[in-house]
């Protein structure tokens, strides 16, 4: 099978394009490296020994994305492109709004006029909003969202249902997987690539990794006034490799099957911003540094997966956990105290 990743040089994607060519797919990648690096991709080519076709380009330039597509004619598209930081999208709708949904629209009108019809959206939990109970499936109603971000996630899942519907009663029948991710942290566990947001870290585990390497002073936990044992918020973090395999199996089932499905990857197991502090620190040998500020916009008190569905129907689980997660990060943190930028 022949996959195209966009957004294949982020951190999702790197780690996907691994899985992917591990498990004896071809990849191909496009990037606009707005928050990404194309060193990425040359490691992943140093650890798979595979060469990848790396193509510079926004996913939303139809006119660039038609001539790739047509050029390479991948048997799934796996879509991770698109500004994913919550505290950010509260700052900044309007640029969350235009560049993620745009992208999705003009990849739906490419793969139309060319006949393509396997798409896996990178999607989130957010979507379930506050209204939802964890852990979460995938039977619920979604719901209001606290942010942009997961605005945009919701709308572009009810996109690509929509023109999935439609489709079938065409002779080129979309396959959609919508894949509802939790928390992805951790890095591959050769050290070579991992998460390497640019400017300050939107997301907790790579604020805690940049403290630890004292490229950063301390860590900020927005919020100790929760309802939860330790008073701060609980996510259901999940190692990125596993998050990658996750693709691989959503793909493989893709490829297989027309319509619409959608899965949560997840572990099932919450932990709280101070567990994941405290574990962090237990990882790399000294306490990491924080204080506690205010809560932060957008925020949900709770969230984590009940992700059965996923290992009845596409056969997996997520296999790697808390002590893995923090090791890998700290192996990768570690060793690229600056990221990939020497």
């Amino acid at each position: 099978m022949r996959t195209l990743l966009t957004g294949g040089a982020g951190y999702i994607g790197s780690h996907t394009a691994i899985a992917m060519i591990e498990a004896g797919h071809e990849v191909a990648v496009v990037d606009n490296y707005y928050n990404s690096s194309p060193e990425a991709i040359r490691r992943v080519e140093q650890i798979t020994g595979k060469k990848i076709a790396l193509y510079e380009a926004d996913s939303a330039d139809k006119d660039r994305m038609r001539e790739i597509l047509a050029k390479e004619r991948p048997d799934c598209i796996i879509h991770f492109a698109g500004l994913k930081a919550v505290g950010e999208s509260v700052a900044k709708p309007v640029e969350y709004y235009r560049n993620n949904i745009d992208t999705t629209l003009t990849l739906l009108e490419c793969m139309k006029e060319l006949g393509l019809t396997n798409f896996v959206f990178s999607s989130s939990a957010t979507v379930y909003g506050e209204d939802n109970i964890p852990p979460f499936t995938e039977t619920m109603p979604k719901g209001a969202c606290t942010n942009p971000y997961g605005w945009t996630k919701w709308m572009q899942e009810q996109i690509l249902r929509d023109a999935a519907f439609a489709s079938e009663k065409e002779d080129s029948k979309l396959s959609v997987v919508l894949l509802r991710y939790f928390n992805p942290v951790g890095a591959h566990e050769s050290g070579l690539i991992g998460e390497d947001p640019q400017g300050i870290p939107n997301n907790l585990m790579p604020y805690i990794s940049q403290v630890a390497v004292r490229r950063r002073d301390h860590l900020t936990v927005f919020g100790d006034d929760y309802d939860t044992p330790d008073g701060t918020c609980r996510r259901d973090y999940i190692h990125v490799m596993d998050l990658a395999e996750g693709h691989v199996a959503a793909a493989e089932y893709a490829v297989n099957n027309k319509g619409t499905e959608v899965f949560n990857l997840g572990t099932g197991n919450p932990y709280s911003v101070l567990d994941m502090v405290k574990a962090f620190s237990n990882a790399c040998g000294h306490p990491v540094k924080y204080e506690i500020g205010p809560r932060r916009a957008g925020d949900v008190q709770d969230s984590w997966a009940n992700a059965d569905k996923a290992k009845e129907v596409l056969g997996w689980e997520a296999k790697r956990g808390i002590d893995e997660i923090c090791r890998d990060a700290w192996n990768w943190q570690s060793h690229n105290p600056n990221g990939y930028d020497k």
